[in-house]
Parts: C-alpha cells; structure tokens; sequence
C-alpha cells in the first residue's frame, strides 16, 4: 500500500541523485511512496513500472530496469537477494532521510550486507546467507523440483489401515492372535503394538449397512413439499404488465429534448401513483400526450388524464338532468342581424 513520504530539499542538490538520469530520479523518489516502512521492496522491474509510470507510454519495462542498475550503480539502492531466494532492494539512507511514525514490522527479508536487524521472513536476524539463499533458489540439475531422498530408512514404515474391515478378515486376525498366544515358553507372544485412539479394530461387524441411492440423481429441488399453492410472498410483475419508467420513456421520445431530471423524477412519482389506482394505460398516454404538447408542472398530469378517461361527456347533458334539456350553450352574436332580428325590428 503506498504511503506519504516526505523529499527532503538535499534531494535535489545529491551528488549521488546528479549520477543518475532524470527519469531514474523519478523512479528512486516516486518508490519511496510504494516502499516499507524499513525503505524495502521487490526488486522486479515490471511491478516498479507498473507503480510508477502507468502513464507513461513512453517509459518501457527496459527503461525501469535500466533506472533500477543506475541507481544500483550510484549506491542510491542497495539490490540484493533475500533468504527466500527472490530479489529486493532498499534504500541505504532510508533512516537519514524519511522519520516513520510507529513504523510496523517488515514482511520482506533483510538485506544481508546492510541490515542486520530483523528479518520479515526470519523473524528475526537472517540466518541464511546469500550463498544458501542462491542454494536454495537453485534446482538441482537434471529436474526443477527433486524430492529429498533419506540416507536411511525409516524405523515406522507406513501400513495401510482398513478402518471397516470385513467379518472374515476380523475372524482371521482373532484365530492368529489366539495362535500366538499359544506358542508355549519357547516362543513367547510377541507384544501387541500401542494404538493410538482411532485405530482401535471394533470386535464385530457394524449392523449398518452403508446408504446408497436406490435411484439416479436428478437436478433440481430436493423439496417434496415446496409449499401451499397461494403463496403469500410478492408476485412477479406481469410479462405485459406497463411500468411507469416505460410511460416515462415514451414521454421523453416525444420531447424535441431530454427534460431535467428533476422533472422527470416527479412525473414518473405522479405516473406511477396513477398506475396504482387502476388507471388505464391508453388513458395515461392520452394525458402524457397532451402534457408533452403543452408542458408545465408534472402535478398536471393527473387532470389531463382526467380529461382524456372523461372527454366523451364533453356536450352531453348535464348530470341528474333530463335526456331532453340540453346542456347549457354561452350566447354568441350572430352573423347576419338583420337575418336574425327581422321579425323583431
């Protein structure tokens, strides 16, 4: 995990720095971040590159390698390989340089040649030098991984153990243990090995028969029962069923541009409590329609709807009145007076 680490303004006046490239500086101050808090790390160019210069086209894995042996051959890294056969490298003058608040324990070896403290994978000081590091890295030739293969045998050869032995193997071992028993003073019963618990033999066959399936496995629940035949959980929606995100989404097709997202928001709330009351869908896109055309505060929707469920009532007459009273028609003035008013004047 990276961390804030801190550049001291020397860093930039360093003879050691001034040996380097330019882009090798980068490198040696954009590690300190990825380092321990002992200014340790994996010494493999493609992670340095890959935490470094992940936006630098221009920068290859070469390249990082070739910062990596510069900084190596100005001693601004120490590379080095651990007790676990894999390569590091650190900082020699991490401790005059960066100030660890409660610095935690490494998890990476110490480098043999500068660090003789605690090892993150000794635990402790390193035990293992860099010629038994090597050793141990190495494969013997002729195959990459050789079992070990013991000088001598061992005392306890390993015996195979029947932990459900058959009744005529259990008689067999009876009539020999009685057999020894017998052998008289000249040959005395040879004593019977310690078990340890769990290898003791049982005196009888077990009466239980192992289970075995009297029928093929199929896929599927294994529920006899899977329950009553109204269930009383929620329903899957209708296959034709139309939501309000769809109605939505007609409304927003029919708009010469997307509306806010607030507007939106509350029209699909109005859309949906409309749904809920049982409200046909032909109705709601009548009033969407008309909504589209003259806009406004979604809060219209539901009297355009109203229109568009109720507009065959429009020139009817007029509720609880009489089939031959007509509704009430507004006066206009007509066209020709004189036409009109000639038997009045």
């Amino acid at each position: 995990m990276a961390r804030i680490r801190s550049v001291k303004p020397e860093a930039w006046v360093s003879e050691t720095l001034a040996e380097v490239s330019i882009p090798a500086m980068v490198t040696f101050l954009g590690m300190t971040n990825h380092a321990d808090d002992h200014g340790r790390h994996r010494d493999v160019a493609a992670i340095v590159y890959g935490l470094v210069w992940p936006m630098r086209e221009e920068i290859t894995r070469a390249d990082v390698e070739d910062h990596l042996q510069q900084l190596a051959t100005a001693g601004a890294i120490c590379r080095y390989t651990g007790c676990d056969g894999r390569r590091y490298f650190h900082y020699p003058t991490w401790r005059n340089h960066q100030k660890i608040d409660k610095p935690s324990l490494s998890r990476l070896p110490a480098c043999p040649h500068c660090e003789p403290e605690r090892c993150g994978v000794c635990k402790g000081p390193c035990i293992q030098r860099p010629a038994l590091a090597a050793a141990a890295a190495t494969p013997p030739e002729g195959s990459a991984s050789t079992p070990r293969v013991f000088a001598e045998p061992s005392a306890n050869p390993p015996t195979a153990v029947d932990r459900h032995p058959e009744p005529s193997v259990l008689a067999t071992r009876a009539s020999a243990a009685a057999a020894s028993g017998a052998a008289g003073p000249d040959h005395p019963p040879v004593p019977a090995r310690r078990k340890t618990p769990g290898q003791t033999a049982f005196a009888e066959y077990s009466p239980k028969a192992r289970r075995s399936l009297s029928e093929d496995s199929a896929p599927g629940s294994r529920i006899l029962d899977p329950g009553s035949s109204s269930p009383t959980g929620r329903q899957a929606p209708d296959a034709g069923a139309v939501s309000a995100n769809q109605l939505v989404g007609e409304y927003v097709a029919d708009c010469a541009q997307r509306p806010p997202g607030s507007v939106l928001g509350h029209l699909g709330r109005v859309v949906k409590s409309l749904l809920d009351e049982g409200i046909a869908v032909e109705h709601l896109r009548a009033g969407l329609r008309r909504f589209a055309e003259i806009q406004g505060h979604p809060s219209r929707l539901p009297s355009l709807v109203n229109d568009a469920m109720n507009a065959h009532n429009r020139g009817s007459v007029r509720p609880g009145a009489r089939p031959t009273v007509l509704a009430h028609q507004a006066w206009t003035n007509p066209v020709d007076a004189v036409a009109a008013y000639a038997e009045e004047l």
